[in-house]
């Protein structure tokens, strides 16, 4: 990159070479013998332009990247624009909004500019993109989507981000043109259901990831992807406005997984958080609907789940689940430690309600793992953990290195704090014996 010097331009630039200190050492020569802040047209020597002649294209390529800096970089020298231009630092772009004076409307003359330049865009610097980013657009939405359709043949995914005005003739031309489009994100954008229906119906072989934002209006691409549309689809995320009252998903989980069986978010599931500080209407049922066939789970978060409970969480294929959140039953936590003794690394129980009796059973299970080398972090703040069901566990578990006892009832003032690290967690050992 370059910044503005008191003496003209200051270049930085992590790579170096004899021909780069040369040209460097040439150029700073001819600036330092002219009048200082600005050089003077006829200091502007041959010699001065012997770094825009000889630097290593490569060198400027790694240094270049934002959009603005690209377009600014261009009007330095031939060479800097030569680097510039190369497509290899325009494969991925993010296009912000046009800002207007509050109150006002764009006028036709702003609105020209802004076409004119998104076309010599697309057309002179955009063959090469895979990722576009759309974001905060009001007006010419369906304009810029269509250009950079049509230009981009190399397109993989779209982004549109709190934009309105998305039509489905945007998507008929999308589906047109851009066959190595795998990725659609829609997410707090506006757009006519009918077309992403459309263009899941006539291109969906080609789509593997789809993001957006639940309505009662775009529940028909939805059902379309359940019918097997995109029988390659990996990823669907749906999410919900914050002023939303609708959270219900109205789709059959068990018929998504067979009509896409490559989806990741389930059958090859590693991660499934569902926490809520709200109520959750989510039962053991539901639980088992999503995670059947979810066998390389290894992160289950279910913390404000009320009614899931230890049994229905036992009773999951999870075979490799290790990051446990549970959510808040009052007894049965003994038959999670049970099942998930040998390969549970984390243990969350913050505040929850299950007995002495029950909590003393949980650690025995934890202490007598056969492999007493996999928990790492264990919080029990809230929870009615004894004494002696503490020392049970980690007085066997040598790898435990973070242990949270904050506002444990059976445990004087002293000791009501969180452990991190072995020497701390012996310590505490130590006074409990």
């Amino acid at each position: 990159m370059f910044r503005a010097g008191p003496r003209g331009v200051n270049f930085c630039l992590n790579q170096s070479s004899h021909l780069l200190e040369e040209s460097l050492r040439v150029t700073q020569d001819v600036i330092h013998s002219a009048p200082l802040g600005f050089l003077t047209r006829s200091s502007r020597t041959p010699h001065f332009y012997i770094w825009g002649q000889c630097l290593p294209e490569e060198v400027l390529i790694t240094q270049d990247g934002a959009v603005p800096f690209l377009c600014r970089v261009g009007r330095v020298c031939r060479l800097w624009n030569a680097a510039a231009s190369s497509s290899v630092l325009w494969r991925k772009v993010t296009v912000g909004y046009c800002w207007i004076a509050p109150g006002k409307s764009q006028l036709h003359k702003t609105e020209k500019k802004i076409k004119e330049s998104f076309n010599w865009l697309a057309e002179n610097r955009l063959f090469q993109l895979r990722s576009f980013f759309l974001c905060h657009w009001k007006n010419n939405v369906d304009y810029a989507v269509e250009v950079v359709s049509q230009f981009c043949p190399h397109l993989r995914s779209l982004t549109l981000s709190y934009c309105t005005g998305l039509t489905a003739r945007a998507f008929h031309i999308v589906g047109l043109h851009s066959r190595s489009l795998q990725s659609i994100n829609l997410q707090h954008s506006e757009f006519q259901a009918e077309g992403l229906l459309e263009c899941l119906e006539n291109h969906g072989s080609q789509i593997k990831h789809i993001w957006f934002t639940h309505g009662l209006k775009y529940e028909r691409p939805l059902m379309a992807i359940t019918r097997g549309q995109c029988p390659d689809f990996e990823l669907l995320e749906v999410n919900t406005n914050l002023d939303s009252k609708d959270c219900e998903l109205p789709v059959c989980i068990q018929a998504l997984q067979m009509a896409c069986p490559k989806l990741k978010t389930f059958r090859m599931l590693n991660e499934l958080c569902i926490a809520t500080t709200s109520y959750s209407y989510l039962t053991d049922r539901d639980l088992w609907d999503i995670l059947f066939g979810s066998t390389r789970l290894r992160v289950l978060d279910l913390q404000g789940c009320s009614r899931i409970t230890p049994l229905g969480l036992a009773a999951l294929p999870c075979l490799e689940l290790d990051h446990v959140g549970l959510s808040s039953p009052k007894k049965g936590i003994h038959m999670v430690t049970q099942k998930r003794s040998q390969t549970l690394q984390q243990l969350d129980i913050v505040n929850q309600l299950f007995t002495e009796e029950d909590l003393g059973i949980a650690m025995s299970y934890l202490a007598q793992a056969n492999e007493r080398d996999t928990l790492h972090s264990l919080n029990l703040s809230g929870a009615r953990i004894t004494p002696p069901a503490l020392r049970t566990v980690i007085s066997q578990v040598t790898t435990l290195n973070y242990l949270n006892l904050s506002s444990c009832c059976y445990f004087p003032r002293g000791l009501k704090r969180i452990y991190r690290g072995q020497k701390d967690i012996q310590q505490l050992l130590d006074k409990l014996e």
